[in-house]
């Protein structure tokens, strides 16, 4: 999802700079991307498990979120329906969910934000 996600959004245009492994439950190396998070005009976040990457991404992110849950992992992820849940019920605000591995998906909308005009 990742990959198909940054090809999408690099095929229309786009600068992408890619973050990996930098999930919540090794916080720190999230930490240590600070700059470049804020640095961005809209972030996808993909994640699976409990799907808490998007959340946190977006408590510190002063740009859009996108949150995509993956169907891949292991414990009780339910094929990715709980990473879903839990990407829907984001206390974060700025944070939009797109379907589970829809990584083609959430690069068009980065797209999308990202060739935003204001109009009169």
């Amino acid at each position: 999802m990742a990959e198909e996600a940054a090809v999408t959004c690099e095929t229309l245009g786009n600068e992408v700079v890619r973050l990996y492994d930098v999930g919540v439950a090794g916080i720190h190396r999230l930490m240590d991307s600070r700059e470049e998070i804020m640095k961005a005009g809209v972030i996808i976040a993909i994640a699976g498990m409990e799907g808490a990457l998007a959340s946190v991404v977006g408590g510190m992110a002063d740009c859009p979120v996108i949150a995509v849950p993956t169907s891949v992992g292991y414990g009780a992820a339910f094929d990715g329906l709980a990473a879903l849940l839990s990407m829907l019920n984001s206390c974060a605000s700025g944070v939009a969910v797109v379907n589970i591995d829809n990584g083609f998906g959430a690069g068009y909308l980065a797209h999308q934000i990202n060739h935003m005009k204001k109009r009169d």
